[in-house]
């Protein structure tokens, strides 16, 4: 089988290859092609999989190229994990949102609009060009806002697109892990919007043990999200919020300590991964391991600022696990590839999951996975509190898609304007212009 990896030369490529190098079955991804635009980060990225790849019996090959249609020919699986603008274009966004004193974070509020606004035309031109060269692809999208783009992309190739996060998996194997159940048998009763959904049940063997988590402080408060949310509020709820809500319940502590840092999580980004890439340029640097001394820094620095706010310290060692994206992925494609059936947690169209959503809505619940794809599960309804914050972001992202569909500036205030973490129409309009002032790829709003 054949992977097509859109933005081949990212940071985070190594691990998706990998999972690969794990996969011996027969049906497995025999090759393995990179695409992106920049030919020196796809050199670099090469480096680091050819030194995974050393000694491995049956490694997947690897090559390269700068050209998409290229890439896609003959493509079975597409995993889409582009960044529009780079992570300068992420520092920017945190820049101008703190600026007018609201969250500039990547997926939520003023910078995951922003980054949408951008990345939205960029994922319409793929889809139609998987459509048109590779029509039988499962496109796998991590591209963030990865709901937002997982909803455009449906539009023109329905539900061959599937969008994959890694943060309801990592949340789902902390909570089964404090339970003292196996996290590869728990069952994650999660439903809501990417980086917008809450954990309402933890089955083990049957038996959900959420309940027995909740009654218990001590217990309650000894895992990530615990620390994070305390555990008076996670009562309160009656469930564990995704890592991503902690912007909304505790927005104004957030947005002052991304003001205080000395750097945002961006600008962070930018400068360590442009001295991992400008180390590689280098050949006598060992690839591999510059690149996983560079990871396990990024593990230990996330979402720094929030932790900050909160009060809930270092990472602990047991929480720098992550979902696994990578682990994800390869298991969504062999159970589409070898119709071996599976349950993930993955981004699909409501159908008719959620009512308070239309049909074509894209939601992050549990799926049924096999070779006809990912098939959302019935799940109860949230409650209002939940139901009116997803509906309200939903409502954001239709307005994004307008406007990059149109191309209406006035679209595009109104997406600012609605979100639940901008508080003033004036900000709105004056975070529009002020992106579109330091993103070229804005320059298409009028």
């Amino acid at each position: 089988m054949k992977l097509v990896i859109l933005g081949g030369g990212g940071f985070r490529v190594p691990l998706v290859y990998g999972a690969l190098l794990g996969d011996h079955a027969e049906g497995r991804v025999t090759e393995v092609v990179l695409h992106d635009l920049d030919a020196g980060r796809l050199g670099a990225i090469a480096r680091v999989l050819a030194e995974q790849a050393d000694g491995v019996p049956d490694a997947p090959s690897v090559t390269a190229t700068t050209d998409l249609d290229e890439a896609l020919r003959g493509a079975d699986f597409v995993f889409s994990a582009i960044r529009v603008g780079g992570l300068e274009g992420r520092a920017a966004d945190e820049r101008v949102a703190l600026a007018e004193g609201v969250l500039g974070q990547e997926t939520v509020g003023a910078g995951g609009i922003a980054y949408g606004l951008r990345t939205v035309p960029v994922a319409v031109d793929i889809a139609r060009r998987v459509k048109e060269l590779a029509p039988d692809a499962w496109v796998i999208n991590f591209t963030n806002p990865a709901g937002l783009v997982t909803e455009a992309m449906s539009r023109h190739v329905g539900d061959r697109v599937i969008g994959i996060c890694d943060s309801p998996v990592g949340l789902g194997r902390r909570v089964a892990r404090v339970l003292g159940g196996n996290p590869d048998e728990a069952f994650i009763d999660y439903v809501g919007l990417n980086h917008l959904g809450w954990l309402r049940g933890l089955r083990i063997a049957g038996r959900d043990e959420l309940p027995r988590l909740l009654a218990d402080p001590e217990l309650l408060g000894s895992f990530e999200e615990g620390r994070l949310f305390g555990t008076d509020w996670l009562r309160s709820l009656g469930a564990i919020p995704n890592e991503y809500l902690h912007y909304y319940y505790f927005n104004r502590e957030t947005v002052r300590a991304y003001q205080e840092a000395e750097q945002t999580r961006g600008a962070f980004l930018h400068d360590q991964q442009g001295g991992f890439y400008a180390q590689m340029a280098r050949a006598a640097v060992p690839a591999l391991k510059t690149w996983d001394d560079t990871r396990a820094e990024r593990e230990a620095t996330y979402m720094a600022e929030n932790r900050e706010a909160s009060g809930a310290g270092e990472r602990a060692d047991e929480d720098l696990e992550s979902g696994g994206y990578e682990k994800v992925a390869l298991a969504l494609m062999r159970a589409i590839a070898r119709d071996e059936r599976a349950t993930l947690i993955l981004n699909v169209r409501n159908g008719t999951t959620l009512s308070a959503l239309d049909a074509d809505a894209v939601i992050e619940v549990p799926c049924s996975v096999d070779a006809n794809g990912a098939h959302p599960l019935s799940v109860s309804p949230l409650p209002g509190h939940a139901t009116g914050l997803v509906c309200a972001v939903k409502a954001v992202e239709r307005e994004v898609l307008a406007a990059a569909d149109s191309g209406s500036l006035a679209t595009a205030v109104k997406a600012f304007a609605l979100h639940p973490l901008v508080d003033s129409v004036t900000v709105a309009r004056r975070l529009a212009e002020g992106y579109r002032g330091v993103h070229p790829g804005l320059a298409y709003l009028r």
